[in-house]
């Protein structure tokens, strides 16, 4: 844990202030750096409405798909090492996986969300999803919804298995993805709040999870986006506050992290892979990470057939709209995640923020995006565009 550093007043402050007094925010926490410097580091409003828990610099926040920026940078830094082929089979590392028309299936497939396997195991359940064995298990008997590469099918909760799962197979060490996201990022970054996989011992300071409206009737959903999400593991505080689920390594949507640890994660990647000394990717490879997946433009039907800013090595990138108008610029590498939390890096400008929140809701407009709001302050009080 970090020490806790005294809040002061600024813009940023001051623009997460007034969201939590108008209602659109509860508990807040926003940290950036520029140029490699931690140059933002305020938090706001309650971790806990029930109890009075204020948030502080060190409370911790479910990020949900924050996490896969995680697990895509441990499967980059195994190709870094030679570990991984990009446009080798999935198979190649993990053999069972080659069926039911999966066997051509490529790492970069998996990392551009066009697998094909999208849909949850049949007959997954909370207590299920917490077992790594019988998740991937049931993964590699997917029969895929659309032929591997060929449609962009937006993999919502499985791409942490099977990423995590490639990870397993090609580490010389076959640690899990939390234990390899533990010794190889967190810990060399000196960013000890990224957690896959919660201990008990740190469940005290997570902040509750609302949800700022009812969850829309599956009926109402399209059925690919329910198949990704079933409502019984869906995001939603009533699964992921559950005590096995914090514990699990979840890597596609189970990530709590602070957002001064996932900030000094995305600096190290708006810096080219290298923080305070510390190289976990090579400059070269991280420079094609803002590269547009190809037929970026394509209609996702896993996500109200809205096309993805979606790059080649697993992150979203920047755009106009809502969920990654924070980013803002089109070269930016960022992940949204469920309830509107957001991590960016911005090469241009050298930038990276993370922003985490305990009141989930979905902005549909740019004027409802607090990430954006908040972003746009962090941009104003640097002097940055």
């Amino acid at each position: 844990m970090c020490p806790t550093q005294s809040k002061s007043s600024s813009l940023v402050q001051d623009t997460i202030d007034s969201l939590i007094e108008q209602g659109r925010e509860i508990g807040v926490q926003v940290a950036a750096y520029l140029d490699g410097e931690l140059v933002v580091d305020v938090w706001g409003g309650l971790a806990d409405p029930g109890t009075g828990r204020k948030v502080d610099g060190d409370t911790l926040f479910n990020m949900f798909s924050v996490t896969k920026p995680l697990a895509a940078t441990a499967l980059h830094m195994l190709v870094d090492r030679g570990r991984v082929r990009y446009d080798a089979p999935v198979a190649e590392y993990w053999s069972e996986y080659a069926q039911k028309g999966k066997e051509r299936t490529t790492v970069r497939d998996v990392l551009t969300h066009r697998a094909g396997v999208p849909q949850m195991p049949a007959g997954v359940t909370p207590e299920l999803m917490c077992d790594w064995d019988w998740m991937t298990t049931h993964i590699a008997e997917l029969v895929p919804l659309a032929p591997p590469g060929e449609k962009a099918l937006y993999l919502s909760m499985t791409f942490g298995w099977i990423v995590g799962e490639i990870v397993r197979r090609a580490d010389p060490q076959h640690r899990s993805l939390g234990r390899f996201v533990r010794e190889e990022i967190a810990g060399p970054l000196n960013a000890p709040d990224l957690w896959i996989g919660l201990p008990d011992e740190q469940v005290h300071r997570v902040a509750k999870l609302v949800n700022a409206a009812p969850p829309i009737p599956p009926e109402y959903l399209p059925p690919l986006y329910t198949a990704s999400m079933p409502p019984q593991v869906d995001l939603i505080p009533e699964v992921f506050e559950r005590p096995d689920v914090r514990r699990a390594e979840i890597a596609g949507v189970g990530g709590i992290f602070t957002a001064r640890s996932n900030a000094r994660f995305w600096a190290m990647l708006a810096q080219g892979g290298e923080l305070d000394g510390v190289r976990l990717l090579s400059e070269e490879l991280v420079a094609t990470f803002s590269t547009p997946r190809r037929a970026s433009d394509e209609p996702d039907p896993v996500m109200f057939g809205m096309p993805l800013p979606l790059g080649i090595a697993g992150f979203w990138l920047g755009g106009e709209q809502p969920p990654v108008a924070a980013a803002k610029h089109s070269r930016a590498i960022c992940h949204p995640g469920a309830g509107n939390s957001i991590g960016f890096a911005d090469p241009k400008t050298r930038l990276a923020v993370a922003i985490t929140h305990n009141r989930m809701f979905m902005p549909r407009t740019r004027e409802e995006d607090t990430a954006l709001i908040i972003a746009d302050a962090v941009r104003a009080q640097l002097g940055i565009d």
